[in-house]
């Protein structure tokens, strides 16, 4: 294994055995709030797509029925994060930003962390099964892959992205089935080929971000070349945005929606993913997607623009 290149003074500059604890003062409860990474939540939000395009956006029971979704995939995600943390802890030390989370710093303990992911799986495991047996058995569908992932899929090239990307399709579908709508083909098309760019680009900013350093910390890396990892998101990057325009103007969908003016979304998608793509080739963005859609304005700017046209078109014709 080739020995990483990174400083002991990466970022912090000082030396690791002054950087394991960074953050002394903070309590178990504070670190362990930390490890359930609230900032990357925004992810499950993919619950509400289903009520969007089913037209439900203003069916009280459905609207309560997608927040009890989310809550509970937020909880679903904690626990990943927490296993995922406890099992990469010593290449996270090895990282220059990783390192500072609270398991990977010795601030938060592994039995603590382990015994408070059993816990809150059994919580939101019980809380999925009491929304409805199938949405219980998608969230514990959800849970085992992401679960596998952090032990060994992420560690077999290609299947580590596709894991990542079917993650993303479980939410979407668990949004539908909370509901009780019918689960769109579109809906699973435009979801996995969006998951998959994102994950690729996570891969890339990884791989430029730690340099010959990067397999150490993640050795799969060493199965992939910022080229091989171009052409990939070059192909999924296409794929994307055909799907998405062929589902805005298909007779299928403006026969549903009773419109034909959900084409004109399309350039939100298009300035979304180049505007992706120019953080993460020009900015070395991308390692952390929710991140980057919270601090960069023109990307949120860009999402919420496009949430607000697709709600004002869908509903415009059921609007008394």
């Amino acid at each position: 294994m080739a020995r990483s290149t990174l400083p002991e003074t990466a970022v912090s500059g000082v030396p690791r055995r002054d950087r394991v604890r960074p953050f002394p003062n903070r309590s178990t409860a504070v670190n362990l709030l930390l490890s359930l990474r609230p900032s990357q939540w925004t992810k499950n939000l993919l619950v509400f797509a289903a009520l969007i395009f089913a037209v439900k956006l203003f069916d009280a029971r459905a609207l309560r029925l997608s927040a009890v979704a989310f809550v509970i995939f937020c909880g679903l995600s904690g626990v990943v994060y927490l296993l995922n943390d406890v099992m990469d802890r010593e290449h996270d030390r090895r990282h220059p930003l990783k390192n500072r989370r609270p398991i990977a710093s010795g601030e938060l303990s592994v039995p603590v962390a382990l015994g408070a992911a059993a816990l809150l799986s059994a919580a939101t495991l019980a809380g999925a099964f009491a929304l409805g047996w199938q949405f219980g058995l998608i969230a514990a569908a959800y849970l085992g892959l992401q679960s596998l992932y952090s032990g060994v899929l992420k560690h077999i090239v290609i299947i580590d992205v596709l894991t990542l990307a079917i993650g993303f399709v479980l939410r979407a579908i668990a949004g539908a089935v909370a509901i009780q709508v019918s689960i769109s083909h579109w809906l699973f098309v435009c979801t996995i080929l969006l998951a998959l760019f994102i994950a690729l680009a996570k891969r890339r900013h990884e791989m430029i971000l730690l340099a010959e350093g990067a397999t150490t910390h993640r050795p799969i890396l060493g199965e992939y070349s910022a080229y091989l990892l171009d052409q990939m998101i070059a192909v999924v990057t296409a794929s994307t945005l055909v799907a998405y325009i062929f589902y805005t103007i298909s007779p299928e969908t403006e026969q549903k929606f009773g419109t034909e003016w959900l084409g004109l979304t399309i350039p939100f998608p298009l300035y979304g993913i180049f505007r992706y793509l120019y953080l993460v080739h020009r900015r070395e963005g991308g390692g952390s997607p929710a991140d980057l859609l919270l601090n960069d304005r023109p990307l949120l700017a860009c999402v919420t623009l496009w949430v607000v046209a697709v709600v004002l078109i869908i509903y415009h014709p059921f609007v008394p």
